[in-house]
């Protein structure tokens, strides 16, 4: 089944609205997990498990090494490690889910210096929507959300950006199995930083309290938000041009501060409302703007 007039069959909508919610939902499990695991050490056993077994199951891609080493280092150590850290303590679930997708922009700023393109009016438009959210949020920094944890947020943006790119390389590839092996990256020097940052004493605690749902948590890391988010997300650019499904994408911040509101009682006061509504349509320019740009040059002159 294809794409007719750029709308996904409802079947595969419902797919991509699974993908979005579960990646959404997903920061208020990450929130929960590190009441009990120190970030790093959460982060080396969500790459620990996204390794294992599957690595045993799934061929490694067609790939040069070098690439899958600066892949699994960028996503693991920059994007989620840091991420994880931001999150324990310095920014809140909602906000995390929001600011992490200026990952988008971050894209398409490196793609622009990389190949030395300059950037459309929609562009700088979409960007300056970005910023404004994000001047939002600096302004309302409070006990919930700190400047340190803003930041760091913005780095793990930028290393996901990093390896969107790293990934592009890859060429076509079996997504899930890259994704697997270059966990094998990602483990290593998280495990590095876990014990030089953590230390066994701290590792040793926490492990030991370490309850049901703490282990369940960490599983849905690799399980539920890696290998079905990946290989289903995967699934459906094969069969759908990008434009139709990745705009489904920028509904994960809306499951994001939603679940945060909801699980959590993470408050919603209108500022945040306006930064979410400023970068959302920050990002919907970006992602839409290309097919917007194509329907007004369609259009035939009255």
């Amino acid at each position: 089944m294809t794409t007719v007039h750029g709308r996904l069959p409802w079947r595969h909508g419902l797919l991509a609205l699974g993908v979005v919610a579960v990646w959404g939902t997903n920061f208020v499990v990450i929130k929960f997990a590190l009441g009990t695991l120190p970030p790093l050490l959460f982060a080396t056993l969500r790459f620990a498990c996204a390794l294992l077994p599957a690595v045993f199951f799934l061929p490694r891609p067609k790939v040069a090494w070098c690439n899958l080493a600066a892949y699994g280092v960028l996503i693991g150590a920059g994007q989620f490690g840091v991420m994880f850290m931001a999150m324990d303590g310095h920014i809140s679930p909602g906000l995390a889910s929001l600011v992490i997708q200026t990952q988008v922009f971050f894209t398409v700023g490196l793609a622009m210096v990389l190949a030395r393109e300059r950037l459309q009016r929609l562009q700088v438009v979409a960007l300056a929507l970005g910023a404004a959210g994000l001047a939002v949020i600096v302004m309302h920094t409070d006990g919930s959300t700190s400047p340190l944890g803003l930041a760091m947020t913005l780095v793990a943006a930028l290393c996901w950006a990093a390896g969107n790119l790293v990934s592009q390389q890859a060429g076509r590839v079996h997504m899930v199995a890259y994704v697997v092996w270059g966990s094998l990256f990602s483990l290593l020097p998280l495990a590095a930083l876990t014990l030089a940052f953590e230390g066994p004493g701290r590792i040793g605690a926490a492990l030991a309290r370490a309850d049901l749902a703490s282990w369940a948590a960490v599983v849905w890391q690799a399980v539920g938000n890696t290998l079905f988010g990946y290989a289903a997300w995967a699934w459906l650019l094969a069969r759908h041009p990008a434009a139709t499904v990745v705009p489904m994408a920028l509904l994960v911040p809306v499951f994001g501060m939603g679940a945060s509101a909801l699980w959590l009682g993470e408050a919603l006061p209108a500022w945040k409302l306006l930064a979410a509504a400023l970068v959302i349509a920050g990002l919907a320019l970006n992602l839409l703007g290309p097919q917007l740009r194509s329907a007004l040059t369609r259009r035939p002159a009255a």
